[in-house]
């Protein structure tokens, strides 16, 4: 890799696969210690005498302590590098993964839960910076999709994994399960991953130049209108994926075992959209290709409640049908919005990084403490909640693709 001036110059020769599958791993933290505690949720309500409310905060303690940290994980990797942050936040992971299996009452577990989020962004928020300092253009976009595509399986295998567990043992074996995944991480990182952002081209590590990097980032209107189309529209996904314990137990009628029959088409969905995706990176320009998934995903959304008021509902399989097709759309668009916002500020990608996912990881916060408990009394109130999200994710992307076309200005 070559340098021009102060700046790393990407290269633009494929990544190897063992480069993509590590990237992929690092961002799976998120998604993974999320779903693998799913099918606990009734063993956990049933030991500490507690209710669906109370147990959906496992959910979004676990994303506000997510999203509040993440500001800090890109911007202090600016000035220190990728992998020490890296490191560091998955042995943090590791020990709060400890002290979930060690808790003996709600807020312990929830205390332990928000120090686990804490730490999973140092994985998932910087492993996209990564990308972005080795390639860029359509290499970039290629790599980013085929991350999505391994990364999409974790919200599929974890629920499933997690209900291989509770037959093994108690709920706490899946933290000590989550614990060892840490461990795991650190040791990829330290032994796979070489450090990709140089001293020479590293930020001042004072609170006052983060705070100044994260301000501008926030308030540059081209980042706006990405970082709430991109989450808006994803909510529309994510809103099944934070209400699974209910959908799938309560208006569906399954068990903890039974959560891969939502997961397993549901992750297809974002596998086969990150596959077109990569594999149209030098065909189509990322403007048209973003514009097409968020146009699926509003047919999907509207399918979805279409299926969600017939008589009888929920069926299966349509009732999975929908929120697959959505997933799938997102998937498509989702890879260019991340590269788009990392290319806005190219001397801070770390900080650009960190508040896409404050922005994403807020509203998904929001979504599983607060929206999910209030519509999922049937399955049309959660279809037309997903819709509506989608909805408002097109209409900012609209904005953002007027203010962009033009003879010079097209987004790659």
């Amino acid at each position: 890799m070559t340098t021009s001036g102060d700046q790393q110059t990407p290269e633009r020769r494929s990544p190897t696969f063992g480069l993509t599958l590590v990237l992929a791993c690092l961002a799976m933290f998120g998604p993974f210690s999320i779903d693998t505690v799913f099918p606990a949720f009734k063993a956990i309500g049933e030991q500490f005498g507690v209710g669906t409310v109370e147990l959906q905060q496992i959910t979004g303690v676990y994303l506000f302590s997510f999203a509040v940290m993440s500001l800090l994980h890109g911007p202090v990797s600016d000035a220190v590098g990728r992998k020490p942050v890296i490191i560091i936040g998955t042995l943090c992971y590791a020990a709060a993964s400890v002290g979930c299996a060690l808790s003996v009452n709600l807020p312990m577990l929830l205390v332990f839960r928000a120090l686990q989020g804490m730490s999973a962004g140092s994985g998932q928020i910087i492993s996209r910076a990564v990308v972005r300092d080795m390639f860029e253009g359509p290499v970039a976009q290629r790599l980013m999709a085929q991350i999505m595509m391994i990364f999409s399986v974790a919200p599929a295998v974890a629920p499933i994994i997690g209900g291989w567990l509770l037959v093994a043992g108690d709920w706490q074996v899946i933290f000590w399960f989550l614990a060892a995944f840490g461990v795991a991480m650190c040791l990829l990182t330290v032994l796979a991953l070489k450090e990709t952002h140089p001293p020479e081209d590293r930020t001042p590590l004072r609170l006052l130049s983060l705070v100044t990097g994260l301000v501008g980032v926030a308030r540059h209107g081209a980042f706006v209108r990405l970082a709430l189309a991109g989450s808006l529209g994803f909510a529309g996904q994510f809103l099944y994926i934070v209400s699974a314990p209910i959908f799938i137990v309560d208006l569906l009628g399954y068990g903890e075992q039974d959560f891969w029959i939502f997961f397993v088409p549901m992750i297809g969905g974002m596998v086969i959209g990150a596959f077109i995706n990569a594999r149209l990176a030098h065909r189509v320009t990322g403007l048209q290709l973003a514009s097409v998934g968020f146009l699926i995903a509003i047919g999907a959304g509207v399918l979805n409640v279409v299926v969600s008021a017939l008589p009888g509902a929920p069926l299966m399989p349509w009732a999975v049908l929908g929120p697959s097709l959505i997933s799938f759309g997102i998937a498509l668009c989702f890879p260019i919005l991340q590269l788009a916002m990392l290319d806005l500020f190219p001397h801070s990608r770390g900080a650009a990084a960190s508040m896409q996912s404050f922005v994403q990881l807020l509203l998904n916060a929001v979504l599983a403490s607060v929206v999910a408990p209030l519509v999922t009394g049937t399955v049309l109130q959660l279809a037309l909640t997903s819709l509506g999200f989608s909805l408002v994710g097109l209409v900012l992307w609209g904005w953002h693709r007027r203010s962009v076309l033009g003879p010079r200005n097209q987004l790659r």
